[in-house]
């Protein structure tokens, strides 16, 4: 496993340090951070566009950061997936992830967020990276409860347009060495481990279909996320350190009530203020040979940014298993061969 990482996304911003590429990287490194994951669509950090056609600013965007300590430790691409796939109860609400020109015409954002993702797959590949951050998008968010009950087959209809808009972005990733990696999160279709499995289904087992694996979203909605390692760590090619509650009471439990973020019984929380079992979480990874980054995402309801950025790098370090090279308790090891190995057994 490698790290400490951060995810730049909730910290950019129009004043410094959080406006540069470069001002960003000083700041992480200063907090104790290894790498950083890059939001493709934040544009006063990159030019998406511009690092899948010119490997000689992929170089100079990965100089900045080797220039500082840091590794570029994948790119993201949430928005622009989220917008692969969208519902029309949603079009004006997800307009604000396209760039203006595209607001009102569906049918142009999609086919912008399709070679946004494109151009990720080769902006990946000049950066040296092999995993990629990004969301499904939904068509059957809104059925997400039986009610009124779903049509008899509209479920597989849904994964059957979604792997069908997805195949082609897949394909371009395979061309670049890059695993996709999807964030398991409500309001997307793939939104827990039944639905990643239908979804790869529908996909032919493309081989580029992986995991971001985040606990946070799922203490929110119950789910074992220990036994999620268990029956996915091999799909798990990434890995969003987050926090999170889950405080149910008489008034309000998983759906919220449509309370905001800091009333919800379920909420986010920074490093060590939620309930996530790291210690487990982390072993766990350890156990399946995880090799990729531990990357804090930052999205508390409560605690300042900057607070949680600077308690997550050690808190990241902390929790990082260095794998044996032996067992413990090698140190009694008679040594073996098949003959002795027979003798013990009885057999001679």
């Amino acid at each position: 496993m490698k790290g400490p990482g951060i995810f730049l996304a909730q910290f950019a911003g129009n004043e410094a340090p959080f406006n540069s590429f470069e001002n960003m990287c000083k700041w992480a490194a200063g907090l104790g951070y290894k790498g950083v994951q890059l939001p493709t669509w934040v544009t006063q950090l990159v030019d998406l566009q511009k690092l899948a056609e010119s490997q000689t600013y992929a170089d100079e965007l990965k100089g900045v950061a080797q220039a500082n300590g840091l590794e570029i430790t994948e790119l993201s691409t949430h928005l622009q997936g989220q917008l692969v796939a969208v519902h029309p109860a949603y079009d004006s609400m997800f307009d604000g992830f396209a760039p203006q020109q595209y607001h009102n015409n569906p049918k142009a954002r999609t086919e912008w967020a399709v070679q946004q993702l494109k151009y990720a797959a080769k902006a990946s590949r000049n950066l040296g990276i092999n995993a990629h951050a990004t969301f499904s998008g939904a068509l059957l968010w809104h059925t997400v409860y039986p009610w009124p009950q779903r049509p008899a087959g509209l479920v597989e209809t849904g994964f059957k347009e979604l792997a069908n808009r997805w195949l082609p972005i897949l394909n371009a990733f395979d061309e670049s060495g890059v695993d996709v990696c999807y964030e398991i999160h409500p309001g997307e279709d793939l939104h827990d481990g039944i639905t990643f499995e239908r979804f790869l289904e529908a996909t032919g087992n493309h081989k580029r279909v992986n995991l971001l694996y985040d606990p946070s979203h799922f203490v929110l909605q119950q789910l074992d996320y220990l036994a999620y390692i268990d029956i996915y760590h091999e799909f798990i090619k990434m890995f969003h350190v987050k926090d999170a509650e889950f405080n149910p009471n008489g008034r309000s439990g998983v759906y919220g009530g449509y309370q905001d973020w800091v009333n919800r019984p379920g909420r986010f929380r920074s490093l060590g203020d939620g309930q996530v079992d790291f210690k487990s979480v982390f072993s766990k990874l350890a156990q399946y040979n995880y090799e990729g980054w531990a990357v804090l995402e930052w999205e508390c309801a409560l605690k300042h940014p900057e607070d949680g950025a600077r308690e997550g790098a050690p808190f990241i370090q902390q929790h990082m298993i260095r794998r044996t090279e032996r067992a413990f308790d090698d140190f009694a090891s008679t040594g073996s061969d098949e003959a002795y190995n027979r003798k013990v057994l009885g057999l001679e």
